[in-house]
């Protein structure tokens, strides 16, 4: 069966004493005076574009975000994107896997889920200077490479997490007045059910696992999202079959087994009743336009 394009990084701070990979380049660099255009593809790591000066397109998951100046992109792994750049745009592209950057206190991993669920957000004017302060201190490490430079590296991705969690680039699914536990709560089931939705697709697997009744997890749901646990997992469910469809050649039957649907018929209709499309349609009609 086909997969969707996946990216691993190059250009990584990768030491033999050290786990994981790592990579920050200035857009200017990587346009090298032209523009930048890649296809939709998703990726094994992290990925996190900041625009200081420029213009594009970003689609991410389907839905298109505006390049400009003080753009945000925060991308988990698995998510799948297509990326425009235009001539002129600065910034910093930075990129990273779990092994690289895992944080073990659990303020700074909240921090790090948190973004993980806000594809994108919009700098402060007035600390504006200060975010990229921080990015080119992560860029001066990598490219010295002094003694300890990937420890520093991930000292310097604390700060800058922090630094864009306090701008409101937080929580991007939560409605505005959740509790602090609701959303500590929302992010960690979030995780869960990206990790877990083709096996397991109903809400008692998930309240086991978080140590919750099925009442409490729903109530959580709703105070974050106003939605049920359903819906949530419908909307995972449609998305990761979009993802499919659009960025393989897939069959349908494939598309259906690897999200947990024996019944491809079943399938067929669950997808036609939460787009107005069949799963062949909605390739036809959406395929050109990304």
């Amino acid at each position: 069966m086909d997969k969707i394009l996946v990216r691993h990084i190059t250009g990584i701070v990768k030491e033999p004493e050290f786990f994981g990979n790592f990579s920050i380049r200035k857009i200017e660099e990587v346009l090298s005076g032209g523009s930048f255009l890649q296809e939709l593809h998703r990726h094994s790591f992290y990925f996190v574009l900041v625009i200081h000066q420029g213009s594009g397109e970003h689609v991410v998951d389907f839905i298109s975000y505006p390049v400009t100046p003080g753009s945000v992109f925060f991308m988990r792994p698995g998510q799948v994107h297509k990326l425009q750049l235009k001539s002129g745009t600065t910034g910093y592209l930075m990129q990273f896997d779990s092994a690289f950057y895992n944080p073990q206190e659990k303020s700074v991993k909240e921090v790090l889920n948190h973004l993980g669920n806000r594809t994108y957000c919009k700098l402060n004017d007035d600390r504006w200077v200060n975010t990229f302060g921080i990015l080119q201190g992560i860029y001066n490490e990598c490219s010295a490479k002094e003694a300890l430079h990937p420890q520093a590296i991930r000292s310097w991705l604390d700060i800058l997490f922090i630094d864009l969690f306090r701008q409101g680039c937080n929580c991007g699914n939560c409605k505005q007045g959740g509790s602090d536990y609701n959303r500590l709560k929302l992010e960690e089931l979030l995780n869960l059910v990206n990790i877990h939705f083709a096996e397991h697709k109903q809400v008692g697997f998930y309240a086991d696992k978080m140590n919750l009744t099925q009442y409490q997890l729903n109530a959580v749901i709703k105070a974050t999202l106003g939605k049920t646990f359903s819906e949530l997992m419908t909307g995972t469910i449609v998305l990761e079959a979009k993802r499919q469809l659009l960025a393989t050649v897939n069959q349908v039957n494939h598309i259906a087994f690897s999200l947990g649907y024996e019944d491809v018929s079943y399938f067929i209709r669950f997808f036609r009743k939460h787009t107005g499309y069949t799963p062949e349609a909605f390739r036809n009609n959406f395929k050109e336009v990304l």
